[in-house]
């Protein structure tokens, strides 16, 4: 039995942030639950599947955001309680649904649980999804602990369900990723739900109508009903029990902070020993504010630090609500982000709350000094050399992106590839040979390259090579692959299929045989989709090289129309894979050329498999036979044949 299910009375466990998160949700009762990989929310819909059938759970991995968000919406619609998962750049794609879900409004409980990144430790950009609220015109929920973060859930479906309506949750990386002590409470008894769909009543009759979203110029149908609900809610938030304050009556300075920041505001004020000088005002509910509570304390003290990760938005709220307030709680003194005491861009961390304290209540502190901080670093480089990005030993994505280069130079007509989003966004460093020259959303290398395509009739006689996931496929790319299609842009686009979603930990996706809960289904074959999309279809195996840029180098060639080269070889670090070596490769010492003219090192220095090494005395490349994966590939981009391998029996 997982731990996750454990039932025992007052039980404690230590949990991730995201596990706390689904513990909540199932002493909540949750029936649905739905998502798209992205770190650092991953782990909720793994952690759902491991005791979906002990709960009667349904649990998917969804093809993208929007389509799991419209899943979890159809849960709610039939009277169940779903949540739907993401970090922040996917609420940026299930937005389009959500503003129209936010209209209709909800019948069962339904949590939108989106993970941001601060500090961009595993995405692109650090975007904020709190703005979304404020957007969509929904309630938004922070949790400030571990312990809180499966509490706030229970809660929180009870509040969906009192407003109809979905309800934010917001985790950041710190909170979803470290670990805590939660104590358990109830899981429920039954778990035999009933799902039914009424529609019989009357256009907007909540319970029994259609659900549909606004009605074409009559936003005071629904618009106004919304907002309504946006007021209820924060009419609740007055006696939320999450929202806390710890220290004086009237503090020197109240520090307003919320998420996994009031962690490091209560470490920074125990360590300077301001709690009978400094007040923490923590926030669970950050939208709408609770303006009756936030006044209280408000009114107490003329400074106020808000503490928040990334943009001010909290610091914005608050001060709004302080400006309309003026004459009851008087004129206030603000410190954060605008002011610029707290950095406006990444992670904070309790130093930096520390030296903000330090600063405004002239208390002297000093971290550890300048000379340790010297000297760890020093150490740290002897122990460990640094090393750039790079692919991991036997990646296909080096074999693909070695042919992709090499085929464009042949080429010499200057063509250049459009990124996207995953472990291949490394085509832009060195490890991809500089490869890759526009990146942002998944599926936008496809759309943008449909665009340069189109543009023969301004003079751009460039070759234009998009790169997507074979996940990336599914979720965004197939749209501008159809575009491409029908206006007969002259584009090739490369799908690096690795046989799943790798750059998250290999959760399925439509074209896998599996789903998250390990059940065979239908296999969506790219090959086939494209060649009935319309599109000139090749596919081969990126560890091929010779054959790979053969037929990279005939599709640059053709100059009509959209065309697709499949690159099918599994992530070394697959299940399939892992610890498996198709080859034994070893380096014949007395045939590598090393530095010398016609080489220079070319597999250490270019090609970089951290499965080659330098040795400096000798001057020769060798094996590290720990790390290589045995792909093989190094094999065949040794010009003096150096390189050689045996198949394992």
């Amino acid at each position: 039995m997982s731990y996750l299910i454990d039932e025992g009375k007052n039980v404690q466990h230590l949990l991730m942030g995201n596990e706390a998160i689904v513990r909540g949700a199932l002493e909540a009762g949750i029936n649905v639950a739905a998502g798209y990989p992205g770190t650092p929310s991953s782990e909720i819909i793994e952690s759902f599947s491991q005791v979906a059938k002990e709960r009667n759970l349904y649990v998917e991995w969804s093809t993208n955001e929007k389509v799991a968000v419209e899943v979890a919406a159809a849960a709610s619609f039939a009277g169940l309680r779903s949540m739907c998962v993401m970090k922040q750049n996917g609420v940026n794609v299930a937005s389009d649904f959500l503003l129209h879900l936010a209209s209709s409004g909800t019948r069962g409980g339904m949590l939108l649980v989106s993970c941001d990144d601060p500090g961009a430790l595993s995405s692109v950009n650090e975007g904020e999804s709190r703005l979304f609220a404020q957007l969509l015109e929904i309630p938004l929920l922070e949790p400030g602990d571990f312990q809180e973060a499966k509490d706030i859930i229970k809660w929180a479906y009870e509040l969906s369900e009192e407003i109809r309506n979905i309800v934010m949750i917001r985790s950041v990386t710190r909170m979803s990723h470290a670990s805590g002590n939660v104590t358990y409470g109830p899981l429920p008894s039954d778990t035999a739900a009933r799902a039914k769909f009424n529609y019989h009543g009357p256009l907007l009759d909540p319970e029994n109508g259609p659900v549909i979203s606004m009605i074409l110029a009559a936003p005071e149908l629904q618009h106004g009903p919304q907002q309504e609900k946006m007021k209820k809610a924060a009419a609740i938030f007055e006696t939320c029990p999450f929202n806390t304050y710890t220290g004086p009556e009237a503090p020197e300075l109240l520090i307003i902070t919320s998420s996994a920041c009031s962690l490091y505001s209560r470490e920074a004020v125990k360590i300077l020993g301001l709690g009978k000088r400094v007040g923490i005002l923590k926030l669970a509910t950050t939208w709408p504010l609770p303006p009756v509570f936030l006044k209280k304390h408000l009114a107490a003290t003329e400074r106020i630090l808000i503490v928040e990760e990334v943009a001010p938005t909290l610091e914005d709220h608050v001060k709004v609500l302080a400006a309309e307030s003026v004459q009851e709680i008087g004129p206030k003194l603000f410190y954060g982000k605008k002011s610029g005491h707290l950095p406006s861009v990444g992670e904070l961390n309790p130093d930096l709350v520390l030296a903000v304290l330090s600063r405004l209540c002239a208390v002297p502190y000093e971290a550890a000094a300048g000379v340790f901080a010297t000297e760890a670093k020093a150490l740290m480089e002897k122990l460990a050399p640094p090393r750039g990005m790079i692919f991991c030993p036997g990646c296909p994505h080096r074999a693909s992106y070695w042919s992709i280069h090499n085929a464009l130079q042949l080429d010499g007509r200057g063509g250049f590839v459009c990124g996207d989003i995953g472990c291949y966004v490394m085509g832009i460093l060195p490890a991809g040979f500089s490869t890759v020259k526009t990146l942002h959303a998944m599926g936008s290398g496809s759309g943008i390259a449909s665009g340069f395509g189109k543009l023969r009739q301004f003079g751009m006689d460039q070759p234009i090579v998009s790169v997507c996931g074979d996940s990336t496929f599914f979720h965004a790319a197939m749209p501008a692959l159809a575009n491409a299609i029908h206006h007969r842009s002259p584009f090739t686009m490369v799908i690096l299929d690795n046989r799943g979603t790798a750059m998250t930990g290999f959760q399925p996706h439509p074209g896998s045989p599996i789903n998250v809960l390990g059940e065979t289904v239908p296999a969506l074959d790219i090959e086939k989709i494209c060649r009935a999309m319309g599109a000139k279809v090749e596919a081969s195996d990126p560890f091929d090289l010779e054959k790979t840029r053969e037929k990279l180098g005939h599709l640059l060639e053709y100059a009509e129309g959209a065309k697709v080269l499949i690159l099918k070889q599994a992530c070394a670090l697959s299940p399939e894979k892992r610890g498996r070596k198709k080859y034994e490769v070893t380096v014949d010492e007395t045939l590598c050329r090393g530095e010398d003219c016609g080489c220079n090192r070319l597999c250490t220095r270019i090609f970089g498999c951290p499965g080659l090494a330098w040795d400096g005395e000798k001057k020769v490349s060798h094996i590290d036979d720990i790390i290589c994966a045995g792909c093989g590939v190094c094999v065949d981009i040794c010009p003096a044949g150096a390189i050689l391998k045996k198949e394992v029996a």
